[in-house]
């Protein structure tokens, strides 16, 4: 599940597998509820913007950003990943088969290195023979 396919789940919702309020220390100033900063990430990685670009109705972009980094650093985003999986393995949607392509990736012969001694060509060739 990518973090842009996560969606907010209502406290009293029993399937919400760690989707709860993700802090709880009390602030200066009133904080912006968890709920919409966690749509407004979700909506940033679902279209690919820049954090800058986010929608207002999300609060902040530094909210957001901030919160996203201290969430990542924290761990909840890795709780809620690990309750979504075991819900979806539970009920048998997640399918746990991967594919690993094995695809080689190679230069072009031209970008092999430095040329070698001797390979001097136009008028730098001209001068070592002259």
């Amino acid at each position: 599940m990518l973090l842009g396919e996560l969606r907010w789940h209502d406290e009293d919702d029993p399937g919400a597998g760690g989707c709860h309020r993700l802090h709880t220390a009390p602030t200066g100033r009133p904080r912006l509820d968890d709920h919409t900063v966690l749509n407004g990430i979700a909506w940033k990685f679902r279209t690919g913007v820049a954090w800058r670009d986010v929608p207002e109705r999300y609060g902040s972009w530094a909210t957001l950003l901030t919160r996203f980094r201290r969430w990542a650093k924290d761990g909840p985003f890795e709780q809620m990943l690990q309750a979504a999986q075991a819900r979806a393995d539970a009920t048998g949607d997640i399918d746990w088969l991967t594919s690993v392509d094995s695809t080689t990736v190679r230069a072009h012969r031209h970008a092999a290195g430095a040329r070698k001694e001797g390979s001097a060509t136009g008028r730098s060739a001209a001068r070592v023979a002259g």
